[in-house]
């Protein structure tokens, strides 16, 4: 028997399989605006107009960019057909939360809210894209932080069920493919935005207590799924960094060791569907002791069908930390790079990175990926006509296609690719729209000033005819 056989592999010399999801990704919070339309209640993402790492203005103070954002609940036609122009096969966004449950407790969802979801859904599909759903992303109703105590609360866990089986059973002929949480494990770096946990609670035994309710209400979401929609699939999604020793000092490799399993802990607890020991083992010596249900370790056993991940850069890590530079990257900080280069948000640039965690997570799952995020964020600008020549996003994104490719060569199996921020959008790190990673650029600005005119970038027809020719483009 040949090895093609034995690997069930049926286009050897392609780059990409010949079913590869290419698409794009945003969230509803940085990119809908109309954030009190049609019942929608208040969000978390609603009151942090400087980012996840400023202030937390509760009640709003004013009009933030997000309140807005790029207007998408009203413009939703316009962008899926450029969409569509570019040739997307899916796009990954996200259900506001509050749009259906304005104040994440009540018992009867906002008609509202679901039929807009319908409506893209449907124009989605007119269109031959395939929604990629995403259950939380950043969009946790502002009611069940204020009034529960957000995923501190073991009672938040029923409220995310209803949630999730109420836009299960309403899409279950739209939408096949779905995730629970965004970046599950950025919960530890930004607690309020990640689990409703203002900072000055945010102890680490109340931070693992909320990840173990997010567990169960994972896996609940999992099992909801393949009970309602039998025919899809569901897969959890973490922050992926890859950290390399900084040097071969064997307390550096061993440091990494020891970072990148507070990442993997995240994906191991939901692809594996039990706590690994070497969490186990920190949570007796940090005396952090859970309160876990009786049923809750069975519950875990609903596991999801693949792993998505964002990738934006990769880190270093060692014990002389005090001696290096810190590199401030997406939500997370580690220890800088010095062979690689930055962006101007000084995020590394390493699409090695890129095939590395792939085969990474593969060799360790055995399940299938799927790259949800990964873009350029840059400092656009536009000519007279609203025209951007954008060749430093095209060579970044070529650069991380051609190495994921190589993973694929490699034996990975990778599902699809969304570009981040396909169309300018609100920057969750930073709150501004200024850093922009799309092929779409729109007139939309700090100042809250713009017309908000849809122009494509030079880098709109490059993706289209990467995905054109499902990837063999980048070979030119």
């Amino acid at each position: 028997m040949s090895v093609d056989k034995l690997w069930g592999r049926k286009d050897a010399q392609r780059l990409f399989p010949e079913d590869f999801l290419w698409g794009g990704a945003v969230a509803a919070n940085q990119l809908e605006g109309a954030y009190l339309e049609d019942g929608k209640g208040l969000s978390v993402a609603d009151v942090l107009p400087d980012g996840v790492f400023g202030r937390i203005a509760d009640p709003p103070e004013g009009e933030y960019l997000k309140h807005q954002a790029i207007d998408f609940y009203h413009r939703y036609e316009e962008d899926i057909a450029l969409f569509a122009e570019m040739g997307f096969r899916t796009l990954r966004t996200s259900i506001a939360w509050s749009r259906i449950f304005p104040n994440g407790d009540e018992t009867v969802p906002n008609e509202a809210g679901l039929a807009f979801y319908d409506r893209v859904f449907d124009e989605l599909l007119k269109h031959n894209i395939q929604p990629l759903i995403t259950l939380s992303h950043y969009e946790m109703p502002l009611g069940l932080v204020r009034e529960h105590g957000g995923w501190s609360n073991r009672e938040t866990i029923a409220h995310f069920e209803r949630f999730a089986r109420v836009v299960f059973e309403r899409y279950a002929d739209k939408v096949k493919y779905w995730l629970t949480f965004n970046e599950i494990n950025i919960i530890l770096h930004a607690p309020f935005i990640g689990g409703g946990i203002y900072p000055e609670k945010a102890t680490e035994q109340v931070l693992y207590q909320a990840i173990h309710h997010q567990f169960v209400a994972s896996a609940l979401a999992v099992k909801a799924c393949h009970e309602l929609i039998p025919d899809s699939k569901i897969g959890c999604m973490i922050a992926g960094g890859p950290l390399y020793p900084l040097t071969p000092k064997p307390e550096d490799v061993l440091e990494a060791m020891r970072k990148e399993r507070e990442n993997f802990f995240f994906s191991d607890v939901q692809v594996r569907g039990a706590y690994p020991r070497y969490k186990l083992r920190y949570f007796e010596k940090a005396n952090i002791q859970l309160d876990i249900a009786e049923d809750d370790l069975e519950i875990l056993k609903h596991t999801v069908d693949f792993v998505s991940f964002s990738y934006y850069m990769s880190y270093c890590a060692t014990v002389d930390t005090e001696l290096i530079e810190q590199s401030r990257g997406n939500i997370m900080s580690e220890v800088k790079n010095p062979f690689l280069p930055v962006s101007e948000w000084n995020w590394t640039i390493d699409p090695q990175g890129l095939r590395y965690i792939l085969n990474q997570l593969y060799d360790r799952y055995g399940v299938p990926l799927f790259i949800v995020e990964n873009g350029l964020g840059a400092l656009d600008q536009p000519d007279e006509h609203g025209y951007v020549n954008d060749d430093y996003r095209i060579d970044y994104m070529k650069d991380h296609l051609l190495e994921a490719a190589k993973a694929i060569d490699e034996g990975v199996e990778l599902l699809g690719y969304t570009s981040w921020g396909c169309i300018d959008i609100v920057s969750n790190s930073s709150g501004e729209i200024r850093k922009r990673y799309g092929f779409i650029y729109v007139d939309r600005h700090d100042d809250l000033t713009g017309d908000f005119k849809r122009t494509k970038k030079k880098s709109f027809d490059w993706y289209k005819q990467v995905i054109a020719t499902n990837g063999d483009y980048l070979q030119t």
